[in-house]
């Protein structure tokens, strides 16, 4: 029972009890209504679930002090999977549960008690595109290479009530989030703010709908799930203040690129971003949406918009209640109508905004389109020459959620048709959406069929190549580009671009909005000024500009007020795809048979004995480096999600023991199998180690000097009892929640991840696979062989100072004070327990 310290306890006229921040305030919990709105949901929770011992009313003061040396519990109403990183969740809890009795307890006090969708949007892959049949094909053929998966799925329903599960072929996990899941008021058992986790990054983006969310590692969702509160150190929150009017040609692609290059360079890791000021209004819930989702790309935990009109506006257009949702909302002071105080402030007008593409490596690289074409390259007859574009995709919940920018495609393509203009021949063209309503809007505007006529016909419904999963190019392209060893692009409407991500053949790759992939896949070239040089010559030989087909904002504007204002609504979220899904045989029984060695769905080691004892017990001395890298590492550097290439060691592996060179699959679709993805540890091809002239997987065994695989190395390490870490510079773990990235640095045993700096999602996951972050600048570029860390004390670890020192030899050549990244009590006592599943087998 909630202890109500501030006696908000309150009933709405509808009946709904509820915990008011105006009377809350009223009590002395402190000036609430001058919180950002993001706080103000954050103090409901702790006002929800205070127990005078875990959760107090010292939680609420320190809210409102906004003492950030303070931590607070977060419990949110619910858990949101994408099947990727979902799969290892549920894995995890069923090892638990057996864990657990084969410890005499008792299973279900390890079973989930929060609300779990998964949306299974992560395994299209675009084997076929560019016909009519594409996404039929495609969907056939994720069921039959996907079977033993979709099995564990369908047993993992029966198993856990509280999972939901969305087929393939239905959407985006955040776009279904927006458009059905997202109920911005939780009714059950009060009236409350909803709130959500996820275990994908972009989960922000349901913070375009004023819904509290952001994403965490899969071992933190875990325990979410399980009703453990996540432990945020309160955060600063930066106010963006938003003003202006957005330019004609300007979309929200262009808007949350630029709003990533401004936000990044600022700094806001660990940070909230909140949008507010007199041009809020004006932007729809889908615009605040594609905003939302870039959270993660300029670095802060969420980038949220309060309620206002636009939000119930939306609601009401989804077929979603919003008449309490209003109710509730103005009860608590919470539509949108002042503006409150914040930590900093940033001036953001909207009409400085122009037509832009971000690349060619990272999402935060941003540029007008004029400056791609200041390179002086061959432009290719009939075969792709330097810096063509090879793929161009309508890809990504970041942008096919937006039916403005879906509708500037359309009529983009339209216009282009109408022209004679035709798409360059070397160019693979798709479209992804990330929910059935827009396909619903292009069918029902006739727009669907001229995107067709240049290869954008629907691919399927799913992630595709926003996530890697772009399928093969045509031979003849792949045999231009290796033997001739051409520089090509990728273009696509989605929000990550990391080097290696979209396609091995692809070297380079730019994040655009639909209409300007379009554009991009009629030119075939990146090394193209579109504001100054032609697309193309059109069917009467005339060159067509891309200011010629532009389309126009009453042409916009019209599409959207007749086709699209009815986002589909499934009234149980899979019915177009459920009566597949159904026929799917499953095994029965509480307990699931594990597959052997080179299966897709083994047993996860994670709650063994060997992975439940503490990794760091004192001092770390001698320390060999494994690898020692620069700044900038992602997660897909750590644990790339492509497919697995014969010629890697996990691909080697596989094949040795018995599985095809056509079926080796990708370390997305294996992720339930550990002895691959520990081979795929740092196998990116575009990784750069330090201690070895040689990209991806590889390392030099230290002293000897011998080359050899990460995990090769590790293993001998081990062998010879010596301490291993990784050495790092900025942002290391940019990029994906995936948890994988940490728990493949727990299987290659790492005992210490020592960088210059780290990001918010990456360094949570490592302290929960009880792996100790270290902040300390420099050392990468340190010629050194060996380290120590002193000064560790595993009861106190919290943002506690260390010394580093590093040598050469027996030569210490450099002495450094760093502190470790363990920033709450939460955190230290998972790393005392060896990771956050020790923890919870020690304590329930």
């Amino acid at each position: 029972m909630t202890v109500d310290t501030f006696a908000a306890m309150r009933v709405l006229p509808d009946g709904r009890s509820y915990f008011s921040l105006p009377a809350a305030e009223q009590a002395g919990a402190g000036p609430l209504q001058q919180l950002p709105y993001a706080t103000r949901v954050l103090v409901e929770n702790v006002l929800r679930h205070e127990n005078s011992s875990t959760v107090t009313a010292d939680h609420v003061r320190a809210l409102v002090a906004r003492d950030t040396a303070v931590s607070v519990p977060f419990f949110p109403q619910r858990v949101l999977l994408q099947d990727a990183s979902g799969l290892p969740v549920l894995a995890d809890m069923v090892t638990l549960a057996e864990r657990a009795e084969e410890l005499g307890r008792d299973a279900d006090s390890v079973a989930p008690q929060r609300r779990m969708d998964l949306v299974v949007d992560h395994a299209l892959e675009l084997d076929a595109w560019s016909t009519p049949t594409a996404a039929a094909a495609n969907l056939k053929r994720e069921y039959r290479r996907h079977a033993d998966r979709y099995q564990f799925l369908r047993w993992a329903q029966q198993r856990f009530p509280q999972l939901r599960v969305v087929p393939p072929g239905v959407g985006i996990c955040h776009q279904l989030n927006l458009e059905t899941l997202a109920d911005v008021i939780s009714d059950a058992p009060l009236a409350a703010f909803d709130t959500v986790v996820g275990t994908d990054s972009h989960t922000t983006m349901i913070n375009g709908l004023s819904v509290v969310g952001w994403g965490v590692g899969g071992i933190e969702a875990t325990a979410a799930a399980l009703g453990e509160p996540i432990l945020l150190r309160i955060p600063e929150v930066v106010g963006v203040r938003l003003t202006g009017t957005v330019r004609p040609g300007v979309l929200a692609t262009d808007i949350a690129l630029t709003l990533t290059a401004l936000l990044r360079e600022y700094g806001v890791v660990q940070r909230i971003v909140e949008f507010y000021g007199p041009a809020l209004s004006s932007l729809s819930v889908p615009d605040r949406a594609t905003i939302a989702n870039m959270a993660p790309e300029y670095g802060s935990t969420m980038g949220f918009f309060p309620a206002d009109h636009r939000t119930l506006d939306y609601l009401a257009t989804t077929g979603r209640p919003h008449q309490p949702v209003e109710a509730y909302l103005s009860a608590q002071g919470m539509l949108y109508s002042s503006e409150p105080d914040y930590d900093d402030v940033i001036e953001f007008d909207l009409g400085t905004v122009e037509r832009v593409i971000a690349g060619p490596s990272r999402p935060h690289q941003v540029g007008p389109i004029a400056a791609l074409g200041r390179r002086d390259v061959n432009v290719g007859v009939g075969m792709p020459a330097e810096g063509a574009v090879v793929i161009a995709a309508i890809t990504s919940c970041t942008n096919t959620s937006n039916p403005r920018a879906i509708a500037a495609a359309g009529l983009l393509a339209r216009n282009a048709a109408a022209r004679g203009l035709t798409t360059a021949k070397w160019t693979k063209t798709s479209f992804t959406p990330g929910s059935r309503s827009t396909a619903e809007l292009l069918s029902g505007s006739d727009l669907q069929g001229h995107l067709d006529r240049f290869g954008f016909h629907i691919a399927g419904f799913g992630c595709g190549t926003c996530m890697g999963n772009s399928g093969p190019l045509s031979p003849e392209v792949t045999r231009a580009i290796q033997s001739r060893e051409i520089r090509t692009s990728a273009v696509l409407s989605g929000n990550r671009n990391f080097p290696g991500r979209i396609h091995p053949d692809v070297t380079d790759a730019y994040l655009a909005s639909p209409p300007l992939v379009v554009a991009f896949a009629i030119a075939g070239r990146t090394t193209i000024d579109l504001d100054r040089e032609p697309l193309g010559l059109g069917d009467n030989g005339e060159p067509v500009m891309l200011s010629d087909i532009w389309p126009s904002q009453q042409d916009i504007d019209s599409t959207i007020r007749d086709f699209g204002h009815q986002p589909t609504r499934d009234p149980d979220l899979t019915s177009r795809a459920q009566h597949h899904w159904d026929e799917i045989p499953y095994p029965a029984g509480p307990r699931y048979t594990w597959q052997g060695d080179t299966g897709t769905i083994r047993r996860p080691p994670f709650a063994d004995a060997p992975l439940c004892r503490p990794v760091v017990t004192g001092d770390i001395l001698r320390a060999r480096p494994l690898l020692i890298l620069g700044d900038d590492i992602t997660t897909d550097h750590i644990s790339p999600v492509s497919r697995i290439s014969p010629m890697s060691a996990a691909g080697a592996w596989l094949h040795q023991s018995g599985v095809p060179a056509t079926e080796l699959g990708t370390y997305s679709s294996r992720r339930l199998n550990h002895d691959v993805m520990l081979r795929g540890g740092f196998a990116n091809p575009r990784l750069r180690n330090k201690l070895i002239d040689r990209d991806g997987g590889w390392t030099r065994l230290l002293p000897d000097g011998e080359a050899m695989p990460v995990h090769a190395a590790a293993a001998e390490y081990r062998r010879r009892g010596v301490a291993t870490v990784i050495v790092a510079g900025q942002s290391y773990g940019a990029g994906s929640a995936r948890d994988w990235a940490a728990k493949v640095t727990r299987l290659l045993g790492i005992k210490a991840v020592i960088a210059a700096g780290f990001e918010r999602i990456h360094r949570t996951n490592l302290v929960a696979m009880g792996i100790l972050p270290i902040e300390c600048g420099g050392l990468s570029e340190i010629d050194a062989d060996q380290f120590d860390i002193l000064g560790l004390n595993p009861a106190r670890t919290v943002n506690a100072e260390v010394t580093v020192i590093a040598r050469r030899g027996e030569k210490i050549v450099h002495t450094a004070k760093g502190h470790t990244r363990v920033d709450t009590a939460t955190e230290n006592e998972w790393l005392r327990a060896g990771g956050v599943i020790p923890q919870i087998l020690a304590t329930r």
